[in-house]
């Protein structure tokens, strides 16, 4: 039997929203991308729920909320079943409501709409990595395939197929309870939000579309191995030893569990295997940060991936990813497991939601949990000064610029994948030079903030340069250059001028640290008739 062979510059394994949202970062930053699934279509299950503040920020810059419309928002979410505001200053406070259905059509149209090839009914059987590539043999409708990259990224799920076939360490531990869901149509049942009974925990929410999805955890019963996902009638069993209510009346649109287990992969980065999403980092699915953790993790990975492999950066840029986002999952873990402990234990937890309850009503509490959750106060090392900055490795925040006759928001920045650098005081110009070599990777863009009248989150700014994921890598506070303080002192203009040539010397750095040699050219592409060369033996079945 012939085997097709494909050449790319990457080859993502799993065309869920985050290998999807992957395949599009790739193709914004010039990456050839094929795309593998086993499945033969997207999803028809509502799954996951919830787009958090940092998702809805990062698919506005990339121009898809006029594709996904207005969904519902709201201001209440939770920690661990207690009610928490979730409204911080920004574009979209609260949490948005969009079923997975919508978000992995929305991102899969976006993504072939940029080149990413897309080929489902495409199952893994076995990976070959080597010094200079991967590939990847695949069966197909049509018969084998094989796909030789440069790189491959593993978004294929927590039960991922790449990392079992690598047999890279995934430590962690296995679900100890469990919740049931369903979503059932012709329920006529009040709304339950978190409530606690004698017996366990149950959830009712009605949808829009007068689809209900009820959530039960049973205390003290012990999550046993599944092969499969549960039967309806064991929700309803479970639901009326719990509540006392009988719903096996309803019309099962969807049904399946999820426990409590927690892992996270020792290393992101296999040579020239990364993984992303649920392939990186097993967690119980509390109020949606798993999805949203994953969607970010593509979002900080494919701009470095992108330029890796087409060869404008060195493949150092890519341990930065294992070192911002590994950290960030840990961090995330760890509140789910607390929020685990929270929803799920018993009377030995009653303490714990004590202490919660006195806690959250504190503003500052409420402001740092629902950050956390939000995704809003990751922050990551840039290794610059001043490291003291409250927005050095932060997140651009929302603001209203003029430039020239137009006006914009500090989303329009990073629409196209490219960094930039953002002059904001009169004296930024001398920038521009410095940035001069990077020049189709970097834009430049010199602008004022619109509302003088009020002083935004830029105030005090002179510049600035934002990553491709809008994170802030390097920035020059106005007063390091205050005519005010040099005019007229000679010692002063000395030591102004001193700082300003640090500060160019620290934007060098960090320009050929984020976005690689000015002088960087692609490698040639991979032979597609020959095998690539490997040191690692096949991984396979």
């Amino acid at each position: 039997m012939a085997v097709d062979v494909l050449v790319s510059d990457v080859v993502v394994v799993g065309a869920g929203p985050v290998g999807l949202m992957l395949a599009g970062e790739l193709r914004l930053g010039g990456a050839d991308v094929v795309v593998l699934d086993e499945r033969e279509g997207p999803t028809t299950q509502s799954r996951a729920s919830t787009l958090h503040a940092r998702t809805m920020e990062i698919f506005e810059a990339r121009g898809l909320l006029g594709a996904l419309g207005t969904p519902p928002c709201q201001a209440r979410g939770h920690f661990g079943g207690a009610p928490l505001d979730l409204t911080l200053p920004g574009r979209f406070p609260g949490q948005w409501k969009v079923p997975q259905t919508r978000t992995e059509q929305l991102l899969g149209d976006w993504a072939k709409g940029l080149g990413a090839r897309l080929r489902r009914r495409h199952t893994v059987r076995a990976v070959r990595a080597g010094e200079k590539g991967v590939e990847v043999v695949a069966a197909g409708p049509g018969g084998p395939v094989r796909v030789r990259a440069r790189y491959l990224a593993a978004c294929d799920g927590e039960r991922s197929t790449v990392r079992r076939l690598l047999g890279a360490a995934f430590p962690g531990q296995d679900a100890g309870r469990e919740l049931l869901r369903a979503d059932v149509a012709g329920l006529d049942i009040a709304e339950r939000r978190f409530e606690r009974l004698p017996a366990g925990l149950a959830i009712a929410a009605r949808r829009a579309d007068g689809v209900t999805r009820v959530m039960v955890h049973e205390f003290g019963v012990r999550a046993q191995p599944r092969t499969g996902e549960p039967e309806f009638a064991e929700v309803c069993q479970v639901w009326k030893r719990v509540t006392g209510q009988d719903i096996s009346g309803g019309q099962p649109r969807w049904v399946n569990s999820f426990g409590d287990a927690c892992r996270l992969l020792e290393h992101y980065r296999h040579g020239r295997v990364l993984f992303a999403g649920d392939a990186a980092h097993q967690q119980m699915p509390v109020g949606g940060q798993a999805l949203n953790l994953g969607l970010q993790d593509a979002v900080n990975l494919g701009w470095k991936l992108a330029a890796v492999a087409r060869g404008r950066a060195p493949e150092a840029l890519l341990d930065s990813y294992h070192g911002e986002r590994h950290a960030v999952g840990r961090r995330v873990l760890d509140n789910i497991r607390t929020q685990a402990q929270l929803l799920l234990g018993g009377a030995e937890s009653a303490c714990l939601r004590t202490l919660l309850g006195e806690l959250l009503p504190k503003e500052d509490v409420r402001r740092h949990l629902a950050a956390m959750i939000s995704g809003l106060d990751v922050r990551y090392d840039m290794g610059a000064a001043p490291a003291t900055h409250p927005l050095l490795g932060a997140r651009l925040p929302y603001a209203r610029l003029s430039s020239g006759q137009k006006t914009l928001d500090s989303a329009d920045l990073w629409r196209d994948g490219r960094g930039v650098l953002l002059a904001l005081g009169p004296r930024a110009e001398g920038l521009r030079a410095v940035a001069a070599p990077w020049q189709g990777r970097v834009t430049w863009v010199a602008a004022h903030c619109a509302d003088a009248e009020e002083p935004g989150p830029l105030h005090g700014l002179d510049a600035l340069l934002v990553r491709p994921d809008g994170h802030i890598a390097w920035l020059r506070p106005d007063q390091d250059q205050s005519p005010d303080q040099d005019q007229g002192r000679d010692q002063d203009r000395d030591q102004g001028r001193g700082r300003d040539q640090g500060r160019e010397v620290a934007l060098r750095a960090a320009l050929a640290r984020w976005f690689g040699s000015p002088s960087a050219r692609r490698p040639a592409p991979p032979a597609p008739s020959a095998p690539l060369p490997v040191t690692s033996p096949a991984f396979g079945e």
